[in-house]
């Protein structure tokens, strides 16, 4: 552990904000989860519904920094294309 007061903190600002990424990153892998199972079930309506809450979370997981901008939109347009397959 760090002796420095800055430095301490700083060590206790890094642990909560790695717990906050984790959470939202484990939240994204389960919404996909759940979008790809709309998915595989061939449910249209539940699939578009899906697609809109994954699209929201990866928009917000995007601008907090926890994951690139690409990555969200390249995200977001495969679940399209997955739900344009669908229907």
């Amino acid at each position: 552990m760090a002796n420095i007061k800055s430095a301490k903190k700083r060590a206790v600002t890094n642990l909560k904000s790695q717990l906050r990424n984790k959470m939202i990153m484990n939240n994204l892998r389960t919404t996909e989860k759940k979008f790809n199972a709309a998915v595989e079930s061939g449910e249209v309506e539940k699939a578009q519904a899906e697609m809109k809450n994954a699209s929201k979370r990866f928009d917000m997981a995007a601008s907090k920094g926890i994951i690139h901008k690409n990555v969200a939109d390249r995200k977001k347009s495969q679940f399209a294309k997955k739900v344009n397959s669908i229907g």
